[in-house]
């Protein structure tokens, strides 16, 4: 249930979300150039692995995934972070300055890259969750 406690949590996580997305894509940028995206793939590609890390770790403690801490966490600061509308833009802008195969790379690294780092990062999250139930259990 949608309550205002869990709409300033996910409003207060995107904030947080969006401003560590520029800092990390900043960071990046700088020491990788801009003269392909960078920032952007490696914002999207931890976006993905966190992401199922989360799932896998929830998964073991909770069943229900419209509480407020997944709100905050995935709704809020990962959804804020994550920059697919940023992908699209600078995929396109590849295309058009006719660099195709970059163009054409990028969205390759970045969907199939993303669903295997949020699988990685599924199981990850999910072991990890085990090794503390088995500390706490």
């Amino acid at each position: 249930m949608l309550t205002v406690t869990g709409l300033i949590g996910v409003m207060f996580g995107g904030a947080a979300g969006a401003m560590l997305r520029l800092w990390v894509g900043n960071v990046v940028s700088r020491r990788a150039g801009t003269r392909f995206p960078w920032g952007t793939l490696t914002v999207n590609l931890s976006a993905a692995f966190l992401l199922g890390a989360a799932f896998g770790a929830w998964q073991a403690f909770t069943v229900s995934l419209d509480g407020l801490g997944w709100g905050i966490a995935a709704v809020g600061l990962l959804g804020g972070y994550s920059t697919v509308s940023s992908l699209s833009l600078q995929t396109l802008t590849l295309w058009q300055q006719t660099r195709r195969q970059a163009s054409a790379g990028y969205l390759l690294t970045s969907v199939a890259g993303g669903i295997a780092l949020v699988a990685l990062g599924y199981v990850t999250g999910s072991a990890t969750s085990d090794m503390f139930m088995q500390v706490l259990g």
